[in-house]
């Protein structure tokens, strides 16, 4: 049942009831054996939300010959994914309001099916271009909505869950870029089987989500989208933008890592195979970290601590990539690994920073859209460096450098405030 913060009215509500919801009383997660299923489920989600993309990255010269894919369009594959999380996340809030969050994350899971699946098909560069978008648009609108149905029905685990929604999105994020190889060559080698044969994954995930949809309407749950609450001018928020910033930065960091790592320590002499497994390293250490990690801030007031040990630690990993990169690789890879484990952490702050489901959903679609848009740039730009200097000096130095603005967006991100008390209407706030 949601509160009357939540469902009242914004056109009849007095402006501070309007501006300011109460905490709404946590929704029921039923017999314990639904709440196992519901919790399997939402790990089910997050695992399938990167191997549409990390599944890609090795086959990619595969798939250009066989499509005839030109090097531009190849080029700019490493933007699409941020590109079409940012526009459809913005959408997500809106269905969440018309169909319900578990029924958007649900319509998700078969997005991401149908796309990864019928993509293998795909017999030119377009049609794999709108089937990937397709899979992306799943991916999108599940990033945005399952921390608000972690914060809807686990209102009083927000930190457990949110490390294990990190935990699986973390594992299906290095096993796609780690096997997808070998899982290739061992099926015959065709690209088409590697990348479809990820679609059984999320098969999987839908059939899990479908039960926990139909559970949740039958027993009366906030499913048809009453999780949504009273819209916020969230552009009011100093905290909604900072974490949007923040968020900006470290996808930045995330993204250009997994698409240039290798090429780093390859040119430094090392040999593909151990640059491929030096990357599978900096996402094999989110595992265990994405699961303590919100664990932890969620106990805290604020977590800025955690956002100044982060990017300390991401300092240390690009200086020592830029200087000594054989010196010491894995030292480096660990480092990096950490730093992005930013990540997480601001799911976890995304879920804290507002008193409702509903704020949730919005804060986490601003964040997530804006940030993904700030990224899309990042990886670029680092290959035109590159490309300009011949060295990675110049590009690790930026990525150090982007590192001191990610530390001042997450110190005010990581303050314990709510966007209710930010996001404050202009005629509510004179009547205030």
């Amino acid at each position: 049942m949601s509160s009357a913060a939540d469902t009242a009215d914004p056109a009849t509500a007095s402006p501070r009831t309007a501006s300011r919801p109460r905490s709404e009383r946590p929704a029921p997660t039923g017999r314990s054996s639904l709440g196992w299923l519901f919790a399997l489920a939402i790990a089910a989600a997050a695992f399938n939300l990167r191997p549409v993309v990390t599944s890609l990255g090795p086959l990619l010269d595969q798939v250009r010959d066989d499509l005839g894919m030109s090097p531009t369009v190849a080029g700019l594959l490493t933007a699409v994914p941020s590109l079409c999380f940012a526009l459809f996340g913005f959408a997500a809030p809106g269905l969440a309001r018309r169909l319900g969050p578990i029924a958007v994350v649900a319509a998700g899971m078969g997005a991401i099916t149908a796309g990864v699946l019928a993509r293998s098909f795909a017999g030119n560069t377009a049609v794999f271009l709108l089937l990937t978008a397709l899979a992306l648009a799943g991916v999108a609108v599940a990033n945005v909505l399952i921390p608000v149905v972690i914060k809807r029905y686990f209102p009083e685990k927000v930190g457990p869950m949110i490390g294990l929604y990190s935990m699986a999105l973390s594992a299906g994020t290095a096993l796609a870029a780690a096997v997808t190889v070998p899982l290739t060559s061992g099926l015959g080698g065709d690209w088409r089987v590697g990348l479809g044969v990820w679609a059984a994954l999320g098969a999987l995930a839908l059939l899990l989500w479908i039960p926990v949809l139909l559970t949740r309407r039958g027993s009366g749950g906030p499913s048809d989208g009453s999780a949504a609450g009273v819209r916020l001018p969230i552009t009011r928020s100093r905290t909604a933008w900072a974490l949007a910033c923040f968020f900006g930065c470290q996808a930045t960091g995330a993204y250009v890592v997994m698409g240039w790592l290798p090429k780093i320590f390859q040119d430094s002499g090392i040999s593909e195979g151990t640059s491929g497994v030096l990357l599978a390293v900096t996402m094999v250490i989110g595992v265990p970290v994405s699961f303590v990690l919100p664990n932890l801030a969620a106990r805290r007031g604020d977590q800025r601590l955690f956002v100044v040990v982060l990017a300390s630690f991401g300092i240390a990993g690009y200086l020592g990539l830029a200087f000594a990169p054989a010196g010491a690789p894995w030292l480096w890879a660990v480092l990096v690994g950490l730093s992005n484990c930013a990540f997480p952490l601001v799911l976890t702050m995304i879920g804290l920073r507002a008193r409702t489901a509903g704020g949730v959903a919005q804060l986490s679609a601003f964040a997530q859209g804006v940030g993904y848009l700030i990224s899309i740039p990042g990886p670029i730009l680092i290959g035109r460096l590159y490309e300009a200097t011949g060295e990675w000096y110049l590009p690790l130095g930026f990525l150090a450098l982007l590192l001191v603005p990610q530390i001042l967006f997450g110190l005010r991100a990581a303050r314990a405030r709510h966007i209710e008390d930010e996001a404050v209407p202009a005629g509510a706030a004179a009547a205030a």
